[in-house]
């Protein structure tokens, strides 16, 4: 048994260690580039999560756009509070869900014009940060061409950071990001019969 002296001690070790993988990994990253950065996955969170990173972009006086590629709703309260903001574009480019449409026709139409505004803020370095937001369903829906749209995420501006969501990205995708986050849903409230909560999911 360890008396607290000790304890104290081995978890100063431990931390001085710890410490010195970090700073050397800190001084390892000397590039800078605009990120590709992927947010997939069945669990809830992930435009959240960009929404998270708009936040933080207009906080640093970035300008930031984001288009929303599925979702037809404008009542959403990310977008009554970015909306307030000069610096953030915001469109909702969607017609509803898939399952709500059911008209395969036009959600190819409506991605197609959708990805046009997309790649307008994808061509001007002006945009700080770009938010595609359920991007990935276009891809694995087959509504929009793969390869265009990876050619167009490929070629953005050098320091533009591009935040794409939604479930089932693509290997391709994947490969071409920096950054792949994957939410796993181990538990929802919807599951439970519970709707969706203002400021919590709407």
């Amino acid at each position: 048994m360890h008396t607290d002296s000790q304890k104290s001690e081995f978890h100063k070790i431990r931390m001085a260690r710890k410490k010195a993988q970090i700073d050397a990994a800190i001084a390892r990253a000397d590039q800078k580039k605009g990120l590709l950065l992927v947010i997939t996955g069945n669990g809830k969170g992930k435009s959240t999560s960009a929404f998270g990173m708009v936040a933080r972009a207009l906080g640093h006086g970035m300008k930031v756009g984001v288009c929303q590629f599925i979702k037809s709703r404008t009542d959403t309260g990310e977008e009554a509070f970015f909306s307030q903001f000069p610096n953030c574009e915001w469109h909702v480019l969607g017609d509803g869900f898939t399952w709500d449409t059911q008209n395969r026709e036009q959600d190819i139409a409506t991605s197609k014009n959708g990805w046009q505004v997309a790649m307008k803020m994808l061509t001007d370095s002006s945009y700080d940060l770009v938010v595609l937001d359920e991007l990935t369903y276009l891809l694995s829906y087959d509504y929009l061409d793969k390869d265009e749209v990876l050619n167009g995420l490929s070629q953005k501006p050098e320091m533009q950071h591009v935040v794409v969501t939604g479930r089932s990205a693509i290997a391709e995708l994947r490969e071409l990001a920096d950054t792949v986050s994957e939410i796993k849903d181990e538990k929802h409230a919807y599951k439970s019969g519970i709707q969706a909560q203002k400021g919590i999911d709407l």
